[in-house]
């Protein structure tokens, strides 16, 4: 009996939460107060000297009608009855004249501690998964915390929000703030160890050796697993944001002691985020596609599909990277004061900047296109330009926008072929192919098959020749418009520019197509890549949303 009720606890349980996961429910929480049915919004009174009159049982009646029509009557009603009617509305008294003016000097951001400030934009910004709009005021309230932090800080609210909601679709929400998930537990734990005595109790010479020890086993790891996941339960976020606004009452030292018994190597800390990102390179694929001896032998044994796998890699997400990233969303929301104009930053993809740079009407035929042209054409430009100023001399500072410009190039590769559904739709893969074929059919002529010898070779591509003649109206490779824009960044660099200059530019233009590609996401991508440990491109854009750069925003 005591078992029963553990798994009747546990039951309801997965099932509770369950259906709180599931998308019809948790678009229902998000909304706090239904919409009503529509009905006439009363307006300014008439002037008449009295109130509630005969005539309000029969306005009653007219609760559907405009307000125009009621108004009407009501004026009829007060003449038949031999008041003098004025329809000229009383002067509405404005809630901001009583409202006092803020003080200036409490205008500053108090910046609290992260776990506290995801917790308290969470309720709110969830609404983005359930492509429920946001208001202006909880965007303003948000800019103005974001505006007023660091990078770290920013990245780590982030990953906070996003582990609630992980914790939501995913998981037993750890919810203890209520305090009787705390309760549950130990009834569960309780059951479980008044079954293991009553077990140690009873005559076990019926049973077999083989079921006793098996009983054994089941009893032992259920508590095992009620007293982990209890220790878990107490050292989750859920658990940390209520102790904090709980007094020093009983529960609270229960959950801290709990809490401090936590093992490094049996319980390690909580990791949000792997803080990693997969990259694809066009180039190196293409070199480990040249034919070879035995090439048949080779895909009977799935060895290419092998080697496609081996070509994407994962490093960690650097902090100049971040850096970045912030820096570049923060100026943005500080020259977007609307709503209109931070839309028009979600579909920015290189444009903006290019204007900004003032080269434009050099480079714009690059940004026009479709976008997973856009991307793999700059990403082996990027490549390209990368090996040459390899061994050019620029500050460290500086020199991260050309490493950032690298890792983003090859992550926005790696979701245009393993994660296409979180790009907008497009024939990304089939570009793709067609390039590689080109690529490949190219480094077959070089003698010295290293990767800085293909890249000079196909700097010394001529690009006079308008792509499409040269590559046929069946294909659809962007090797020669990739050579040319490479060429074209080159000569920026001898024209006006510096390498730094170069480098910063580029780097700025991938932020945007990094930005562009995260608010054109659908919503369900982000939320199912949160179960791989979840995806920078889903960071960004919910940082993209709190510093109010979002298309999920109503007007009013």
């Amino acid at each position: 009996m005591p078992m029963f009720v553990t798994g009747l606890i546990k039951c309801g349980e997965k099932t509770g939460y369950l259906r709180s996961g599931s998308y019809y429910h948790f678009r229902k929480t998000t909304i706090s107060h239904p919409l009503p049915v529509p009905v006439p919004v009363p307006g300014p009174e008439l002037d008449h000297p009295t109130r509630g009159c005969a005539c309000a049982a029969f306005m009653a009646e007219y609760d559907g009608v405009s307000y125009a029509a009621l108004i009407m009557t009501e004026c009829d009603c007060k003449k038949a009855e031999g008041y003098c009617v004025s329809c000229q509305p009383e002067s509405e008294k404005s809630e901001v004249e009583n409202t006092p003016s803020p003080d200036p000097r409490n205008e500053s951001v108090l910046v609290a501690a992260p776990l506290q400030k995801a917790f308290e934009f969470f309720p709110k910004f969830k609404r983005l998964f359930t492509d429920v709009v946001l208001g202006p005021t909880d965007l303003e309230q948000s800019k103005s915390f974001f505006n007023n932090i660091s990078w770290k800080q920013a990245f780590e609210v982030i990953e906070i929000e996003l582990g609630f909601i992980y914790d939501i679709f995913y998981t037993k929400p750890m919810k203890v703030y209520d305090e009787w998930g705390l309760v549950r537990r130990f009834i569960c734990l309780f059951s479980e160890i008044s079954t293991f005595i009553g077990f140690m109790i009873i005559d076990k010479h019926e049973y077999s050796t083989t079921d006793v020890i098996i009983t054994w086993l089941l009893l032992v790891g259920a508590i095992v697993q009620e007293i982990y996941s209890i220790i878990l339960l107490c050292s989750s976020d859920w658990t940390m944001n209520w102790l904090n606004k709980q007094g020093k009452t009983r529960v609270t030292r229960i959950c801290k002691a709990i809490s401090s018994c936590r093992l490094p190597y049996l319980f390690p800390a909580n990791k949000r985020w792997s803080d990693s990102m997969a990259r694809y390179n066009l180039i190196s694929y293409s070199l480990k596609n040249l034919p070879i001896k035995f090439s048949d032998v080779w895909k009977f044994f799935c060895i290419p599909r092998m080697l496609d796998e081996c070509s994407s890699k994962n490093s960690d997400v650097p902090k100049y990277l971040k850096i970045l990233i912030f820096e570049q969303l923060q100026e943005k929301s500080r020259h977007a004061p609307g709503i209109k104009e931070a839309k028009e930053l979600c579909a920015d993809r290189g444009k903006r900047t290019l204007e900004e740079m003032k080269c434009f009407s050099t480079l714009h035929w690059s940004v026009e296109r479709e976008f997973d042209e856009c991307i793999l054409v700059w990403h082996l430009a990027t490549d390209l330009c990368y090996d040459t100023d390899l061994n050019k001399k620029s500050s460290p500072a500086k020199n991260s926008n050309r490493e950032a410009s690298k890792l983003l190039s090859d992550y926005m590769v790696y979701l245009l072929l393993k994660r296409p559904l979180m790009l907008p739709p497009g024939i990304g893969q089939i570009r793709f192919r067609d390039s590689c074929a080109k690529a490949t059919k190219i480094f077959q002529t070089v003698k010295d098959r290293n990767i800085q010898s293909c890249k000079r070779f196909l700097l010394q591509v001529n690009t006079e020749i308008p792509p499409l003649k040269a590559k046929g109206d069946g294909s659809k490779s962007v090797l020669l418009d990739a050579c040319r824009l490479a060429k074209s960044l080159q000569s920026l660099e001898s024209e006006k520019w510096n390498n730094e200059k170069k480098w910063e530019m580029m780097s700025h233009v991938w932020v945007e197509m990094l930005c562009y590609a995260a608010c054109h996401c659908p919503r369900n991508e982000h939320a199912k890549e949160l179960t791989q440990g979840g995806e920078l491109l889903t960071h960004v854009w919910l940082l993209m949303a709190h510093f109010g750069i979002t298309e999920h925003v109503c007007q009013d």
